[in-house]
């Protein structure tokens, strides 16, 4: 049987570029339902829409308004439980360890391969198959 869009994990992605969304949307939008936040304050307002049905968050940590760190912070500061995997363009591990310190599950560091996003998927949403 075909899985149906509403049968389909949402997932709440923060990036301010279009076309790493695309990427992303290319990625995993055949297993998931995407929301699509440009800032972090955009991705802050998708939650409160979708904190029924969100089964996770992919965080851009570089945006304009609110950065991923601070909306992760303020996320975690609200009582936010869903797996958040932020993704940076900096391989340093302070900028690793700042984003495990604000609350991140996980970092993945840009540019994004398909079997790095579809693992670190699949690690918090079992239920997915590839």
């Amino acid at each position: 049987m075909e899985q149906t869009t509403t049968d389909m994990p949402l997932v709440l992605v923060a990036e301010d570029d279009e076309s790493n969304f695309k990427l992303i949307r290319a990625i995993i939008g055949k297993r998931c339902r995407l929301e699509w936040g440009r800032t972090g304050q955009e991705v802050i307002n998708l939650y409160h829409q979708h904190k029924d049905s969100a089964r996770m968050i992919l965080m851009d940590i570089k945006m304009p308004v609110m950065t991923g760190l601070e909306a992760t912070a303020a996320l975690r500061a609200e009582g936010c439980n869903l797996p958040i995997v932020v993704q940076t363009a900096y391989a340093f591990s302070s900028d690793r360890d700042k984003a495990i310190e604000v609350g991140a599950n996980h970092v993945l560091v840009k540019p994004i391969t398909l079997m790095e996003l579809r693992k670190s998927v699949k690690q918090y949403i079992p239920s997915i198959t590839w």
